[in-house]
């Protein structure tokens, strides 16, 4: 294999679900040489990748489409923080975790909306009709917090 695609697709291995901007960022490669060497691994089945909320993410050929959506949001520093929130929570309400988080509503919200729609975080209503956050699957999520 090429030294360029060699250190290329460690990279990606290193920083599973890495997007492409941050790949060009930490490499000293050109844009176009990561273009092409890039395309060289997804075609010889060494790399794949998956593009979520306008950013192509690059992942080893064992992960799958739900693994891929999920490393994807836990890439985004305040989803990975929400979700890491609830892992040491259980379940929040929205203002505990705005609170501790030091995030405005509005963010919050849209990080959840992803969230929500990939599964990851079930949002519930207690008692007093007041919105309860947890997160569905935690054993799935803590083992994927381990890769990030």
């Amino acid at each position: 294999m090429n030294p360029t695609r060699r250190k290329i697709r460690a990279q990606v291995y290193a920083t599973v679900g890495i997007h492409f901007n941050e790949l060009v960022r930490n490499s000293a490669f050109t844009v176009g040489q990561i273009q092409y060497h890039i395309h060289r691994l997804i075609n010889d089945g060494e790399l794949n990748y998956g593009e979520f909320h306008g950013q192509t993410h690059y992942y080893p050929p064992e992960y799958d489409k739900r693994d891929q959506i999920v490393v994807a949001l836990l890439r985004r520093e305040t989803s990975y923080k929400i979700v890491r929130y609830l892992s040491e929570h259980k379940s929040s309400t929205p203002s505990e975790i705005t609170d501790e988080l030091v995030i405005a509503r509005g963010t919050l919200e849209y990080h959840l909306d992803r969230l929500i729609e990939s599964d990851l975080v079930e949002k519930q209503y207690d008692d007093k009709a007041r919105v309860i956050l947890r997160l569905e699957d935690p054993e799935e999520i803590t083992e994927l917090i381990a890769i990030i």
